[in-house]
């Protein structure tokens, strides 16, 4: 496997072969989790900590499942209820943890670069399960396996995300991973959501679905994140779905085998139309959070191996084996 990375911290840093290495293992992890048998031991003897700062339903799920399936002793911390609650800092928290000696540590952190600076400071992979408005590697991961496994691959395709992109780290991851793998990126949303600067990663801007949508191959749906939204964006949540919201009108004008995602969760009749969906011919949406399992199943299983060869590589470096 091409895969050299020490810790999964985003996008950015991964080589396109290394996405491959990722989305090919997690090919073979669908079939493991559509069997009778869904144990493997990739991860036997390992130490799993998911630390959530921010609520999550599906990854924090999708992870445990992960670990769980992988052989994994997988805990999850309540950060709610945290000596961060009582003014630990972050660092003492990391140090805290080290001393555990955990071999992975999945963490969700409402401020961008806190997982990255644990990195830092931990002896162990580190795996991003999003942070602030940075990054949510795994998220555009299990997205770049649904359009490979629906369309037969993942490069020259039309691709539009549609919404709040101002807000959205799956959208930022998306636009890394899909421009990485040779895609073309619309960008569809009010002004107050899209704002200009993201024509500088090389993206199409567009404030009209009708016109964004033209012929794309995958559209890609966000919710309106209002927890991170500090003024008014958008006039009424109405007004947004008849302009933004994903209906079968506007989703007439992409090609007819175009496929429709949402990475969750969703607010029916307001950025998507229910019955769109829920529609088995066009929505991959709950393809998305299986191939979450498996793509989080290849990434923890990569990252592993490269720890076990580092710690091994140290031991002969000391002489503790030969």
């Amino acid at each position: 496997m091409s895969f050299r990375q020490k810790h999964l911290l985003g996008i950015e840093t991964l080589a396109r072969n290394e996405i491959s290495a990722i989305l090919d293992l997690a090919d073979k992890y669908v079939d493991l989790n559509r069997a009778d048998v869904k144990h493997a031991d990739a991860l036997n003897g390992l130490t799993q900590i998911n630390m959530f700062f921010e609520n999550s339903t599906r990854t924090q799920a999708s992870f445990e499942l992960a670990g769980k399936r992988l052989g994994a002793d997988v805990m999850n911390m309540a950060m709610q209820a945290s000596s961060i609650k009582k003014g630990e800092t972050l660092i003492d928290t990391a140090l805290t943890l080290n001393a555990m000696h955990p071999d992975l540590l999945v963490v969700r952190h409402p401020q961008s670069g806190a997982v990255d600076l644990l990195a830092q400071k931990v002896n162990c992979a580190v795996l991003n399960a999003g942070d602030g408005r940075h990054e949510h590697p795994t998220q555009a991961l299990l997205d770049a396996l649904t359009i490979r496994r629906a369309k037969g691959r993942l490069h020259r395709l039309n691709i539009a995300i549609c919404g709040d992109i101002a807000h959205s780290r799956v959208a930022r991851s998306n636009i890394l991973l899909l421009h990485k793998m040779e895609n073309r990126i619309r960008l569809i949303g009010p002004p107050t959501l899209v704002p200009a600067a993201f024509g500088e990663f090389g993206c199409e801007v567009y404030d009209d679905m009708t016109e964004g949508l033209k012929d794309v191959d995958v559209v890609m749906m966000l919710r309106l994140q209002k927890e991170r939204m500090d003024g008014a964006f958008i006039p009424s949540t109405r007004e947004y779905y008849h302009r933004f919201g994903l209906d079968a009108d506007k989703l007439a004008h992409a090609k007819s085998d175009a496929i429709v995602m949402h990475p969750g969760p969703m607010n029916r009749g307001v950025e998507i139309d229910g019955t769109i969906a829920d529609d088995i011919n066009r929505s991959v949406i709950q393809e998305q959070v299986e191939m979450g399992v498996a793509v989080r199943m290849a990434a923890m299983d990569l990252l592993a191996r490269n720890l076990r060869a580092a710690r091994f590589a140290e031991r002969v470096g000391k002489g503790e084996t030969a």
